[in-house]
This record gives structure tokens, sequence and C-alpha cells, in this order.
């Protein structure tokens, strides 16, 4: 099985930037399309950026511009870079596995592995 574990996050002024790390387990990952998910209290969870085994990388609308994916193959890490933080990124942010594709979807449902999420908070 995959293995997601995630670090970064925080409190961070507005304007500000913080960095999101996620480590996989499993020889298969570098096969697999990555994303960041986030998510508010009462709202659906929204996708902010995914990248593929390959590098493509793909981003939500409203982070396009502010953030940026890289992976590491070799280190089994995909990170995610977020600069000119505004009050509406807050959320937790989750990175995500598809075991399935070869390429990165936006929709949550088809990814398979989860990390446990991480809390990002921006203060105006």
């Amino acid at each position: 099985q995959v293995q997601l574990v995630q670090s970064g996050g925080g409190l961070v002024q507005a304007g500000g930037s913080l960095t999101l790390s996620c480590a996989a387990s499993g020889r298969a990952f570098s096969r697999f399309p990555m994303s960041w998910f986030r998510q508010t209290p009462g709202k659906e969870r929204e996708f902010v950026g995914g990248i593929s085994w390959g590098g493509s990388v793909y981003y939500g609308e409203s982070v396009k511009g502010r953030f940026t994916i890289s992976r590491d193959n070799a280190n089994n890490t995909v990170t995610l870079q977020m600069d000119n933080l505004k009050p509406e990124d807050t959320a937790v942010y989750y990175c995500a596995a598809d075991r399935n594709n070869d390429y990165v979807t936006p929709s949550f449902f088809e990814y398979d592995y989860w990390g446990r999420g991480t809390q990002v908070t921006v203060s105006s």
C-alpha cells in the first residue's frame, strides 16, 4: 500500500509564503499522478494542482500564478510552494495519489491514496 505523509502548513500573514510537502512510500509512486486538494468547512473539496509522473503540471484557476508544484521522483516527494497567500487560501490541504491514471485529473474521487491533511491559515 501507498502511504502519504504530509508536512508543512501553519499560520501565515496575507502575502506570505508556505511550503507543503508530501512524502510517499512504495515503488509505484513514480508513476502515480499526484495532486493537492483543499477543503474548507461547508465547502466541497477543491483541486489545487497536480503533477503527473512525467512532470506535467496543472493548477486550479484560483491558485494559478501563485502556487507551484514540483516532484522529486527519486525521493518520492511532491512539494507545493504557495506564494502570495490570501485569506481565501485558508483550508485543510491534502495530498493525493491516483493509482489508475497516467494524467492529472481535478476530481477528488479519482484519487486512491490520501494524506491526512494539514491546516493552512492565512490572516489578513
